[in-house]
């Protein structure tokens, strides 16, 4: 080519003049209000009293801090061998599960779906998802199918389970192929419940379509669960840990190769993924470190009540305090010492928060995310001596308030706290206006409230390999200041 081929930045392209002016005669178009007025609607959103007739509502939702439940089933499913993650609904949504992920971890996302239309919400999608399951086994050569549902599915009252028998007497579905499925309509819940019932789900049907006998404790190995952890350096993270106790361990539901595989230039459907012969097997573990709970209910419940297993479940760890329980935890469930390397690692951390307690001591910060991230944040936040002021959990629940709380109250530095569940980022606006601070910690969708209110949003990055401290990056659209 004689001339290079130029992609424009799609943070500048729709800033050119040619753009700018179209928006300009598409307002005129449309009769606006005038700028006086838009400027005093804007101040008054920003008043005390739109605070108190915000948080007064109750029949609307405007943007709220956490995704739908199939795009948490679909994560699950791809935590395991050669499994196809396939959605019973319509492809508009299956499309959004697969972009969303992708976007987030800049890497492809194998997911098929039955593509019900019209006819299949009046008349029901069971010759959709026959037909998909035989051309999915076809086509993408599977070792486990894992079926979840939209929104579409689920009001029209889709039995999967005896869809899935009919697909086996059809000769569409081998009889051997395992498809663990789960209910996960969007309407209710959130990611991190899709991801609890598929995983529960894919356990349960693994252990019995096995001849394995639960036998709690004869294996001499340890489960590790990291529930919906969206940073897939967190499972190298503990699998270095785990390495350097000489421990054996599986852990159940490992999708950090799906999200995080290397450019060879060839593709493949499936990379890596917990080998679903060692699923059965993990029931005679010794024992069943989670390192999330709340995303976590229903598979914890299940191994504990069903495999009999030793639970001991923790929320993110973060901090000095929370990585100690979980070196502690781990030592105890291998009756091995914690390493020389993890305790010269955990000083040089304490040395490094020492360093930097002079420009964190004090700050005022909001807090956004979900149940497990939020419990880990709040502790380390409160060990660096900042003040979480504004806590936002669009998904959190009155057990996870209380725990916050208790958090919260046995050290100062949370005395102004305020915990808000099933609050959105536009409740988050209107207290980032009424009480200001200092920063806050979120994922991208936090920066438009961030920006408004003129601070540095740091976006939600990594733990460290050790898993003691975290990492943090001003976002785009609040580094320049």
């Amino acid at each position: 080519m004689s001339e290079r081929l130029h992609i424009p930045d799609h943070n500048k392209l729709f800033q050119e003049d040619k753009y700018v002016r179209q928006r300009e005669r598409k307002r005129e178009f449309e009769a606006p209000c005038s700028e006086q007025e838009v400027q005093e609607t804007l101040e008054y959103s920003r008043s005390k009293e739109y605070k108190d007739k915000n948080f007064a509502r109750s029949a609307v939702v405007v943007n709220p801090a956490k995704a739908c439940q199939p795009l948490g089933a679909i994560m699950a499913a791809l935590g395991f061998e050669k499994t196809l993650p396939f959605i019973h609904g319509s492809q508009g949504c299956t499309a959004y599960f697969r972009s969303h992920l992708s976007r987030h971890f800049k890497e492809p996302v194998p997911a098929v779906s039955t593509s019900m239309t019209e006819d299949a919400a009046v008349f029901g999608g069971m010759s959709n998802l026959i037909d998909g399951v035989e051309n999915s086994i076809a086509l993408y050569k599977p070792q486990m199918i894992a079926v979840c549902t939209t929104c579409m599915a689920e009001v029209i009252g889709d039995d999967l389970s005896a869809f899935l028998g009919n697909a086996r007497q059809a000769g569409a579905l081998p009889e051997d192929m395992p498809v663990p499925f789960a209910n996960t309509p969007s309407f209710s819940g959130s990611h991190i419940t899709g991801y609890d019932v598929m995983l529960r789900s894919v356990l349960e049907t693994l252990f019995n379509q096995s001849t394995e006998v639960a036998q709690s404790g004869t294996s001499g190995k340890v489960n590790v669960l990291l529930g919906f952890d969206s940073y897939t350096g967190n499972f190298a993270g503990i699998k270095r840990i785990l390495a350097m106790f000489g421990a054996d361990y599986t852990i159940l539901g490992d999708h950090s190769s799906n999200f995080d595989s290397g450019a060879t230039g060839e593709y493949t459907y499936y990379y890596g993924g917990t080998p679903l012969a060692e699923v059965p097997k993990s029931a005679n573990a010794q024992g069943t470190l989670a390192l999330q709970k709340f995303s976590l209910r229903k598979s914890l419940s299940y191994m504990k009540n069903t495999w009999g297993q030793q639970i001991v479940a923790m929320s993110t760890p973060l901090g000095i305090v929370a990585t100690d329980d979980l070196l502690d935890e781990i030592s105890r469930l291998t009756g091995r010492a914690v390493p020389e390397m993890l305790i010269q690692e955990r000083a040089r951390v304490v040395d490094a928060m020492t360093d930097s307690h002079a420009y964190l001591h004090g700050k005022r910060l909001a807090l956004v995310g979900d149940p497990d991230l939020l419990l880990g944040l709040i502790t380390f936040c409160l060990e660096l001596g900042m003040e979480p002021v504004h806590i936002i959990c669009s998904n959190g629940d009155a057990k996870f308030k209380k725990e916050a709380e208790q958090l919260l109250q046995v050290s100062p530095y949370g005395a102004e706290a305020t915990v808000h569940v099933g609050q959105d980022l536009w409740h988050l606006r209107s207290l980032l206006f009424d009480d200001p601070v200092d920063l806050a910690i979120g994922s991208s969708h936090v920066k438009y409230a961030a920006k408004e209110a003129g601070i540095p949003l740091y976006e939600w990055a990594s733990r460290s390999s050790t898993g003691i401290t975290c990492i943090v990056i001003p976002s785009s659209a609040t580094r320049e200041r």
